[in-house]
């Protein structure tokens, strides 16, 4: 049992080594990133690089601390406007820092403000002169220790000692919770009980500079040195370390290094970079200018939480993303886009914009650039292998490689790749630029055969399937399917569909998956069943897409696994042994935006060995690295500012308080920060405003945001960020409270409520009074009204009466004109009869009384004189004109002064008109024709300046 346990123990051990081990890859370069002066704004030099619990980073610069927190960067200077040489961050988050003669630590305000307080202070100014560089840092027991070359401070409880150097120091090193200085006299003391104890057997340092120390299995120690190189110590004796690391240190000499998990040592040169070596002193990894760096001098290097390196450098500061199962050939390996790789006879092959190179596949791999094969200098589609040949695809034709070298040009046409044909072990089909080509395979090799005819249309990519029955050609928007001819000669059969299926409308992608042609479109996937002439669905495979974007292509590599690219992002299905599937997405998201759209390139060698073609290189992908890499990140508020102040809330330790904004500076701005370095373009952010916003804002990589106008109220900012793997960080939130305006506050509606209550008595009292007065004055207006209306019914009684005798009056007048009018009438009848008896009397005249006896004469003579008497003493006319003038004499009068002119006559006129008497009457008493008449009416409205239209009545009775 003991036996099983050990065995158990020790492949544990094992796999975590091995695990451990291949986060340093030695096939390409990690990822690095590169941040010049321009982007921190601070000096050249970096000494010292710390990482606060947060994650933020510092550098030890030449102008001042830096502050990196992902997003943006910031500075602090010391008082002295100095250099910080070394700096040191405890579990509280103060960040001890020293420079020239100068040496204390940074701290968060209530704030948020890193403010400096200075340590040197507590020196004696006789020995604060002599104080020197702070080159080194440590917290070792709970004392902070500071180093310099004339002495040592120590620091705890407030409270400072110091020790001199018995000679010179040179560095300081906390090596397995041991603390180690180097004098330049004395070799290497240990401190212990609070003194300096030489260690026996190490001043054969002494004309060394030893830089840095790192710890080794079974109690050693290496220790490297400037320009001596490295040497390793068993705590007896001291020996070179004859290793590839060693002979690379002695050329270009070290300025120290750091460890990663206790099996790599990175270690910093002057002149080459900086090299990654494992315990046993093999370069695994050489990074420099030429492979990616800004700069060959390494001043400084650490190991951050997620145990990827940063290089603090002669001139910038560099992140390397060591941690990541992905290492990369970029322009520096000699190679453009890549559209398609694959290992031939002991070389890696990749067919670029720039022609076919190659590289050799070696284990371990060699770490040099790619050489272009020879005869290849235009743009190479496809490197295949098939029946035992290399065959390149190219826009200079389909070329035989053989020896690294173009052997055989099959045919002088463009190509996209080539194909096998099933039930044609010796033949070989070619998509050309327009057609395919059939290649046959001889005794000498493959040799062009003929070109297939009945088809001759242009393709642009290389997407074709042949199965038993039909070559498939994807060539958007249609789907071609078509059938060889036994002979090869032709296509004897073509058809074209447009949709697969009734459901989903276009085509995906077409692929081979298990050795059977699959048709997509929307993550359905198709098979074409020859017997029924139809598309069936194959649920199995559909499955297991479901959760996945639409995917544009599909690629089953040699273990079976299903790669898929969507959105210009890579994901993958890997076949377990069982024959499951299990999905990864995440880790690939580092490499969208950067693979080549419609030629999708994947070369699975083995798990541990997989390459991408991408648009600036190649990747290479290990699947059985470990991918803890892959963490939830932190995401803070950065700083919540407003006018007036500014509060730098993700550096304080306990964000549970409730800060307060005037009314007056409701314009408030907040910026983000999560300090996630890896792929840091793709970190995005979320956040939302309670309660002024329900839901969270969609997802951006703005860092910054500002809400005005905002009402008094508390509020609370929520955030989160989510890294390049799409994985959500927690939520972070702060609140704070608008204070109301100064009209709005709490002592302001208390005044309002005095002054309301105030003024509802007052105005109470003031109606009240108002009432009273109302009431006075509503007695006299009463009377008054009382008066009025007794003075109105007195008026009205009076007019009344005015108006009784005006009716009177008018009654009386109608009567005395229906008399006029009865004695006019009267009149007329007696003018009638003296004209009857006028005519008598001339008539009379007429007899010849001469032959009349006496007495008959005499009767006759009679009669004559009773009716000249008659006549001659009718006086009615007359009496009647008189009538008329006194009855109208106030209508002549006014009608004689308007028109002094008019004629007596036509004064008689207007009296008969106004009598409403008609022509033939006004004719018989004028004496004259009714013509005459209307002569006079046509004279009589002349003279009163009438019109045609006016009537002449009307006018008289208006008078």
């Amino acid at each position: 049992m003991k036996f099983i346990n050990t065995l158990f123990l020790s492949i544990i051990y094992i796999f975590l080594q091995n695990n451990i081990s291949s986060q340093v890859k030695n096939i390409g370069l990690p990822g690095i990133k590169n941040y010049k002066r321009a982007d921190y704004r601070g000096g050249t030099q970096n000494w010292s690089i710390d990482q606060d619990k947060n994650g933020n980073m510092y550098f030890a610069n030449n102008n001042g601390l830096i502050q990196f927190d992902g997003s943006s960067w910031h500075k602090f200077s010391l008082p002295t406007q100095t250099e910080i040489r070394s700096l040191k961050i405890d579990s509280s988050g103060k960040i001890f820092v020293g420079g020239n003669n100068e040496f204390g630590y940074f701290q968060n305000d209530e704030k948020g403000n890193l403010k400096y307080h200075s340590l040197s202070d507590l020196v004696d100014k006789k020995d604060k002169l002599n104080i020197n560089l702070i080159w080194r840092i440590h917290i070792f027991n709970g004392e902070v220790i500071f180093q310099s070359f004339t002495k040592v401070f120590f620091l705890k409880n407030n409270k400072l000692r110091f020790i001199n150097a018995p000679t010179k120091f040179q560095f300081s090193f906390l090596v397995n919770n041991r603390l180690y200085f180097q004098d330049k006299s004395l070799g290497i003391l240990e401190y212990k009980n609070r003194k300096l104890q030489p260690i026996k057997g190490t001043t054969i340092f002494n004309d060394k500079e030893i830089w840095s120390v790192f710890p080794l299995p079974n109690n050693k120690m290496l220790l490297a040195t400037l320009e001596k190189g490295l040497f390793i110590s068993d705590g007896k004796t001291v020996q070179p370390w004859e290793t590839e690391a060693n002979a690379f240190i002695k050329k270009n000499t070290s300025l120290g290094g750091s460890i990663i998990k206790g099996k790599f040592i990175v270690l910093n040169s002057v002149l080459d970079g900086v090299i990654i070596c494992d315990l046993n002193g093999k370069i695994i990894q050489h990074l420099n200018r030429q492979k990616g760096l800004q700069n060959n001098t390494i001043l400084t290097s650490f190991i951050d939480n997620k145990n990827n390196i940063w290089l603090g450098l002669d001139n910038g500061i560099t992140f390397i993303n060591e941690n990541s199962p992905f290492s990369y050939f970029d322009y520096s390996y000699n190679i453009g886009t890549v559209y398609a790789s694959t290992v031939y006879k002991g070389n890696l092959y990749v067919a670029t914009n720039q022609g076919l190179f190659y590289h050799s596949w070696n284990k371990p791999f060699t770490d040099s650039p790619f050489t272009r094969v020879e005869g290849t200098i235009s743009q190479a589609w496809n490197i295949q292998v098939l029946n035992g040949v290399l065959i390149c695809a190219s826009n200079s034709g389909a070329l035989v490689i053989d020896q690294n070298k173009v052997s055989k040009k099959l045919d002088t046409k463009g190509y996209f790749g080539f194909k096998k044909i099933p039930n044609h072990e010796n033949y070989i089909i070619g998509e050309s630029y327009n057609g395919f080509t059939i290649f046959k395979k001889t005794p000498s090799g493959f040799e062009y055969s003929h070109q297939v005819d009945g088809f001759d249309e242009t393709t642009n990519t290389f997407s074709i399937e042949l199965d038993e029955n039909y070559l498939w050609l994807k060539k958007d928007p249609f789907l071609y399917q078509m059938t060889l001819s036994e002979d090869l000669r032709k296509f004897v059969y073509i058809k074209k569909h447009k949709d697969i299926s009734s459901k989903y409308s276009g085509i995906g992608s077409l692929q081979n998956i298990n050795g059977m042609v699959y048709f997509q479109t929307k993550n359905h996937f198709y098979r074409f069943s020859k017997e029924q002439g139809t598309f069936f669905e194959d649920k199995k495979i559909t499955d297991l897409f479901k959760g996945i974007p639409a995917i544009n292509t599909l690629i089953e590599d040699s273990e079976g696994s299903l790669w898929y690219a969507y959105n210009e992002s890579l994901g993958v299905l890997t076949k377990n042994q069982n024959g499951t599937f299990t999905k990864k997405q995440a880790p690939f998201s580092n490499l969208s935006g950067n693979l080549v759209n419609n030629y999708i390139s994947v070369n699975t060698i083995d798990p541990q060995n997989i390459f991408i073609g991408l648009t600036d290189g190649l990747t290479h992908y290990d699947s059985k690295i470990s991918h803890t890499f892959i963490t939830k990140p932190k995401v803070f508020v950065e700083s919540f500012s407003f006018p007036g102040d500014t509060i730098l809330t993700g550096n304080i330790a306990n964000n549970q308080q409730i800060f307060t904004v005037p009314y007056s500076s409701n314009h408030v701005k907040f910026t983000f920060s999560s300090p996630t370095y890896e792929n840091q373009e793709n970190v995005t952010y979320s956040y939302k405003l309670e309660p002024f916003e329900e839901n969270w804002r969609s997802w951006s990589a703005l860092s910054i945001k500002e809400y005005t106008n905002l009402r008094e109220g508390t509020y609370v900012m929520k955030l989160k960020a989510k890294n390049s793997y799409g994985i959500e960080s927690n939520i972070s939130e702060i609140t704070f409270t608008v204070s109301p305006p100064w009209y709005r506050h709490f002592l302001a509606y208390l005044i309002y409520f005095i002054f309301l209550i105030t003024g509802v008595y007052i105005i109470s009292n003031r109606i009240k009074l108002k009432i009273r007065k109302n009431r006075y004055y509503e007695t006299i207006e009463q009377r008054r009204l009382y008066l009025e209306k007794e003075s109105k019914i007195r008026h009205e009684q009076h007019e009344l009466e005015k108006e009784i005798e005006k009716l009177k009056s008018d009654k009386l007048q109608i009567k005395i004109l229906a008399k006029d009018k009865e004695l006019v009438n009267n009149s007329l009848q007696v003018v009638k009869k003296n004209k009857v008896l006028n005519g008598i009397i001339h008539k009379l005249k007429d007899i010849d009384t001469n032959i009349l006896d006496d007495s008959t004469k005499f009767e006759f003579n009679k009669l004559h004189k009773s009716i000249v008497k008659e006549v001659n003493t009718d006086k009615s006319w007359k009496d009647l004109e008189k009538h008329i003038k006194n009855v109208h004499f106030e209508f002549l009068k006014r009608l004689k002064e308007k028109y002094p002119t008019i004629s007596p006559r036509e004064l008689d006129l207007s009296t008969y008109l106004l009598m409403n008497m008609s022509t033939k009457e006004i004719a018989e008493i004028m004496n004259i024709s009714t013509g005459g008449v209307e002569l006079a009416r046509y004279r009589l409205r002349k003279k009163l300046g009438l019109n045609k239209k006016e009537n002449l009545i009307g006018f008289l009775m208006s008078i």
